[in-house]
């Protein structure tokens, strides 16, 4: 349930495996691209695809009726949040389609990222609120997060260790024998509860870290110290530090909003704030509007202002080789470029799903455009930019990534 970029690579795993796999999404334009064997997914070739395709071992699908019959149904569905309240209707809307078909011996396991209480107090009871069968009775269900890592070149979905759980012991037996035939290791939870909680400590860890040296970024600036030597200097300590460095902002689904979920959950449950997950989604936040303010400084000095003046942003992802835009602080950036007046034109060979930005000119990265831009602003570092032509042409450079050596014409952040 859900072909995106969880559901799909674990569709496709599964699928060379030897499952015969359903892959369901109710988005028409995925559906027709996989019938094809064109995938959107960095993560999945179109060769990978095309392979299962040709073996009968995968079915994409919009038809709720090709559910029929399964053994298996795993959700990875998005689970957005909608002004600041989590939406779990994607779950809700997957839960009923499974529901109508659950049968006694079958396995459920929800992938998408939510609050602690998902799987056992919401999910369970609305399958068997519909099918009248009760989980860890009548069928097995269990919770295994989603980890992956779109563009990461040593840990893919099989090689990286997944969490399971169940919700009675039988439930953990079905999910680990499931993930164990798929991926080189699984790792047990003592409940789906704990599962959920890790799954949030994980990029709530992450957000966290990432605002305390954007933060530091800034201070660093106003400080007239280089934070970039600073960050290189404290990650020679071999113990008691974690090296994460400044960017334009946060993106995807795990930052942006996973850690949202569990400070609503605790604020419902408990009636306390979770202030570092406020306060690191505020930092994070705000980073778009610094990288702008950063950028009109830079073209005043050099008698430019930002009214009027041509930026190549380089990069739309929110991550490194990587074709995904959700919650991408490039979009953020471009909007604000946009209504400042400035003439924006963008290269990111990566991203197929072009954003509705007017305004917004998608072009090639070449020495005329380089020259020809008053700015050229690095916002997602792709390994396939030529950072030399870049360097040797262009006469402004912001770097958000410390992509380029600093230099009279090259700024970082």
């Amino acid at each position: 349930m859900g072909q995106g970029y969880v559901g799909l690579p674990l569709a496709i795993a599964a699928a060379e495996r030897g499952y015969e796999v359903i892959g369901y999404d109710t988005d028409e334009f995925r559906v027709k691209k996989l019938t094809v064997g064109d995938s959107y997914v960095g993560d999945i070739t179109s060769e990978r695809l095309s392979a299962v395709l040709g073996q009968g071992k995968y079915q994409p699908t919009m038809a709720p009726n090709d559910l029929d019959g399964f053994d298996i149904a795993v959700i990875a569905v998005p689970t957005p949040m909608i002004d600041g309240v989590p939406d779990l209707s994607f779950i809700e809307s997957a839960g009923v389609a499974i529901g109508e078909r659950l049968r006694p011996g079958v396995t459920v396991i929800l992938e998408s990222t939510s609050f602690p209480g998902t799987t056992e107090d919401l999910l369970g009871p609305q399958l068997t609120k519909i099918s009248g069968l009760v989980p860890g009775e009548d069928f097995h269900l269990g919770y295994s997060p989603e980890r992956i890592d779109p563009g990461n070149p040593t840990w893919s979905f099989e090689t990286t260790p997944k969490v399971v759980s169940g919700v009675d012991a039988a439930s953990m037996e079905k999910v680990t024998a499931f993930y164990e035939s798929i991926v080189d290791e699984v790792v047990p939870a003592d409940s789906p509860r704990v599962a959920e909680l890790a799954k949030a400590l994980e990029n709530t860890f992450r957000h966290v870290n990432i605002a305390l040296v954007n933060e530091l970024a800034m201070h660093a600036e106003g400080l007239g110290i280089d934070v970039w030597k600073a960050l290189d200097i404290a990650a020679t300590k071999p113990f008691g530090f974690m090296r994460f460095t400044p960017g334009p902002g946060v993106g995807g689904h795990c930052l942006p909003v996973d850690p949202l979920y569990l400070s609503w959950k605790v604020e419902r449950a408990l009636s306390k704030p979770f202030r570092l997950v406020a306060l690191a989604d505020e930092l994070n936040s705000q980073m778009p509007e610094y990288v702008v303010r950063r950028l009109t400084r830079g073209l005043d000095r050099r008698r430019q202002t930002v009214t009027g003046a041509r930026v190549l942003v380089l990069g739309l992802a929110y991550k490194a080789d990587t074709g995904d835009i959700r919650e991408s602080p490039a979009l953020g950036i471009v909007s604000r470029l946009i209504e400042a007046g400035a003439s924006v034109r963008a290269v990111d060979h990566h991203v197929t799903e072009i954003p509705d930005i007017k305004g917004l000119v998608h072009t090639e990265l070449t020495t005329e455009e380089i020259e020809a831009a008053d700015a050229v602003l690095l916002v997602t570092d792709h390994g396939d930019v030529d950072y030399d032509l870049v360097v040797k042409s262009a006469r402004y450079v912001f770097d958000c990534r410390r992509r380029m050596v600093p230099s009279e014409r090259i700024e970082s952040l």
